[in-house]
């Protein structure tokens, strides 16, 4: 069942008149925008091959940890600061081109790209925070966010133990997770079956190959110093990755839209992008080259199009026009919106909300 938005004609009107204010005043630097992709590649290129070499290198198993861990987070940096653009086709003119780099990001983080692509656009980016609608809310039952959902004895305490729950997920989306959306795929008709299974096993085995395999047998570590470093890079991945997702559409004040029994959203399209999106940041260029955009997040959920570096002085127009209207923004700092998230959860976990 597809999921509907209400129509709401002041909503819409307001939609138009950000859109129109984008047009009059935010000047599309694309050579600018070119030369600070550049930049990054370069900057993010050098982390990565650096780090990854070496693996091979490192002879002591502490240093060793240390840069599996590091090559890890980078690799989780460049989904944010690249993947993501890619994924919208917001960087290069032709999307083949953006199509590669997600691929390519994605499989270095073990993550299959097609079906985390087709989750995110389809489903999260159309109706984020509505339940059975957005599939990023379906990560795991020990987790209460939704306030429609059932209140277990354990929610009590899950702001305690969300964070040892959070290390894990990593692990469990490219080993468990991607598995799950495989065994679902059994709406694809032969021939697309072929090609999407070989994809998925393809990706999965190059992953395992290039980041234990190798540095096993062509580098200096044992397999139990390796598997350390695997479970630690993992969990340093996991953290980063769900606490920045969370305190993108999780803290307190973020909206959660009902769809009834026929899919009908209770909201308009433009005001469940803003009401469920929290950003940090907003307007600092640091934060956003840091980021790469996600913690200008209504701006993203408005413009997915349009690429993470014009979106600190799109804020600018984009929260003037907000607040012109009534409608005050999310916003939070990094720290302070993970704190934020864990008292969502502490009340999530007590209290049952219509």
């Amino acid at each position: 069942m597809k999921a509907k938005h209400l129509y709401v004609e002041k909503d819409l009107a307001l939609f138009v008149e950000i859109q129109k204010e984008i047009n009059d005043n935010l000047i599309i630097e694309k050579k600018d925008a070119d030369k600070y992709f550049i930049f990054k590649s370069i900057f993010y290129g050098l982390l990565t091959i650096s780090t990854y070499c070496l693996l091979y290198i490192l002879e002591n198993p502490v240093l060793f940890i240390l840069d599996f861990i590091a090559f890890g987070f980078i690799a989780v940096l460049l989904c944010f600061n690249f993947a993501h653009d890619f994924s919208h086709n917001a960087i290069f003119k032709k999307p083949f081109w953006d199509n590669i780099g997600f691929e390519f990001i994605y499989t270095l983080v073990g993550a299959h790209p097609e079906a985390w692509k087709e989750r995110h656009l389809n489903s999260h980016h159309y109706a984020p925070n509505v339940e059975h609608f957005d599939t990023d809310l379906a990560i795991t039952g020990l987790i209460r966010v939704l306030p429609t959902s059932k209140l277990k004895w354990y929610h009590k305490f899950q702001h305690i133990y969300a964070p040892l729950a959070y290390a894990t997920y990593s692990f469990y989306w490219v080993f468990i997770k991607d598995f799950i959306v495989l065994s679902k795929s059994n709406h694809i008709d032969n021939r697309e079956r072929l090609r999407y299974y070989f994809t998925f096993f393809f990706l999965k085995g190059f992953y395992i190959t290039y980041l234990f395999v190798l540095p096993f047998y062509f580098g200096h570590q044992s397999i139990g110093t390796l598997v350390i470093a695997g479970i630690a890079m993992h969990i340093v991945q996991s953290l980063y990755t769900l606490l920045t997702f969370f305190i993108t559409h999780h803290v307190e004040g973020s909206n959660y839209p009902k769809a009834d029994e026929n899919g009908l959203i209770n909201t308009s399209w433009v005001m469940n992008q803003i009401k469920s999106s929290n950003n940090f940041y907003p307007f600092s260029h640091i934060g956003n080259f840091i980021f790469g955009g996600v913690n200008n997040h209504i701006a993203h959920h408005l413009f997915p199009n349009i690429s993470h570096y014009h979106y600190p002085k799109l804020n600018v127009i984009l929260f003037e026009t907000l607040k012109k209207n009534g409608i005050e923004p999310s916003v939070t700092t990094f720290f302070s919106g993970i704190f934020s998230h864990l008292r969502l959860l502490k009340r999530m976990g007590m209290q049952i909300q219509g």
